[in-house]
């Protein structure tokens, strides 16, 4: 090895451990980044389409920006305005519920705190609140030294609000620079290297664009039929369950079961049978073989071309190693390493030493 690869060599282990140890001291930057980078690739051919037709992209990503806030704002306002007839639903029942989560209780937790009957019920919660009453004036220490510790990091609990209140401003520049940012990535490349590593970023492109659009597509699909389906069964809070699931199924596997959780449960206290919670769980199962026999499929395709069995282990190591943002990044990750072990895979196969005669 000559001298300045020697050199190089060492830089980039250098780039690569400042940038780990970054990621490690810095979530919550992360994360931000990592927001502002998937809406960019979810964004970008929208601007690409409208630099085709001749406009600058400066002012196509402007435009880009207003359709993109005009709609989030359409979705806040529907949600909100279903959420608000969904909890006025929840109140009307309330009583209800209170009711069959007290026969959901089973009998030797009952006699354990004394409510064999709902009045006790009513006394058992009773005494708590006075419990608590009393022991207020003990509470006031801890509280005080909760306030101190919280005011005296409030400049980094305004740091953390800002950094993600900026994340319209990184994704503008985002959108903005990102061919030039692709340009200067492979301007640091190596002359004679440049050709293979520009195919290498167009596999990367494709496959980074392809699962982030076609992820996040999945994910509204998804929001809208475990809604519509939750909606037709009668639960409360559905639009709200259906769209958590979806939104959570970013991470996969984790939004189907906190929809089953939560859809499930509120059955039985709404129903008290077991018929309903059979129909949330049978919807669950039958959009979930949807999604894997024909949404995915149709709408992400084989961009990603992990197998699933993979694909589970690198977001359970993911969750192990850096817990919610190594979940959000296994499944990407894992595919772009995948390119490299294709190519390092193909120069074995062609070496002297995979082809070559025997010992």
């Amino acid at each position: 090895m000559t001298k300045s690869s020697k050199i190089l060599l060492v830089v980039v282990t250098l780039i690569v451990v400042a940038l780990v140890s970054a990621v490690a001291l810095s979530n919550s930057l992360f994360i931000q980044l990592l927001i502002a980078l998937a809406l960019a690739y979810l964004l970008n051919p929208a601007v690409m389409f409208l630099e085709r037709k001749g406009l600058g992209r400066t002012y196509g990503v402007l435009i880009v920006f207003a359709g993109a806030v005009a709609a989030a704002l359409c979705g806040v306002l529907f949600l909100i305005m279903s959420i608000g007839g969904e909890l006025s639903s929840i109140q009307i029942n309330l009583p209800g519920y209170a009711q069959h989560l007290y026969q959901l209780i089973p009998a030797t937790i009952k006699s354990y705190l004394g409510i064999g009957t709902p009045e006790n019920l009513t006394l058992k919660l009773g005494e708590l609140i006075q419990g608590a009453r009393a022991a207020a004036p003990g509470l006031i220490k801890p509280l005080f030294l909760f306030f101190r510790q919280a005011f005296s990091s409030s400049i980094g609990l305004i740091l953390a609000v800002l950094g993600y209140g900026i994340i319209p401003v990184y994704l503008f520049y985002l959108l903005v620079d990102l061919p030039r940012l692709k340009a200067a990535v492979l301007s640091l490349v190596p002359v004679r290297f440049q050709s293979g590593c520009t195919a290498k970023m167009v596999e990367i492109d494709t496959i980074l664009s392809g699962f982030i659009r076609g992820q996040l597509s999945v994910c509204g699909i998804l929001a809208v039929l475990y809604s519509l389906g939750l909606y037709f069964i009668g639960i409360d809070l559905a639009i709200v369950i259906g769209m958590l699931a979806g939104i959570m199924f970013i991470i996969p596997y984790v939004g189907t079961i906190l929809g089953i959780v939560l859809s499930v449960g509120m059955a039985l206290l709404k129903f008290h049978d077991l018929l309903h919670p059979l129909l949330c769980l049978g919807w669950f199962v039958l959009v979930q073989a949807l999604e894997g026999v024909v949404i995915t499929p149709k709408i992400v395709g084989d961009t990603v071309g992990l197998h699933p069995l993979v694909a589970l282990v690198a977001l359970l190591l993911g969750g192990q190693l850096f817990g919610v943002l190594g979940m959000l990044v296994a499944v990407p990750l894992t595919a772009i390493l995948q390119v490299f072990l294709h190519s390092l895979i193909a120069y074995y196969r062609e070496s002297e030493f995979y082809s070559g005669g025997e010992w």
